[in-house]
């Protein structure tokens, strides 16, 4: 365990960065599972109501620093060829 005061301090702000992180994450996830639930079922106004939610969702947890932002990037791209794909 942490003995001096910044290694709790640390220990406190992990724990704190951590449930932040793990809630972008976890709404980055459901946003793009709707999305893709949308483009299975046929519904591409849906799917594109979907995208604009999870493109959000990507470019906040890239600016949190929950993902990388080329990771952002790659999701969104993946994410936009399936939504094209299907209204197309």
């Amino acid at each position: 365990m942490a003995n001096s005061r910044s290694a709790l301090k640390r220990v406190r702000k992990t724990k704190r960065e951590t449930s932040r992180n793990r809630a972008l994450k976890s709404r980055l996830k459901s946003t793009r599972r709707t999305a893709l639930e949308a483009i299975e079922a046929g519904d591409t106004k849906a799917a594109q109501s979907a995208y604009v939610l999870f493109a959000s969702a990507a470019d906040k947890a890239a600016k949190k620093g929950a993902i990388h932002d080329n990771k952002a990037g790659r999701l969104k791209s993946r994410l936009s060829l399936k939504v094209n794909a299907a209204s197309a």
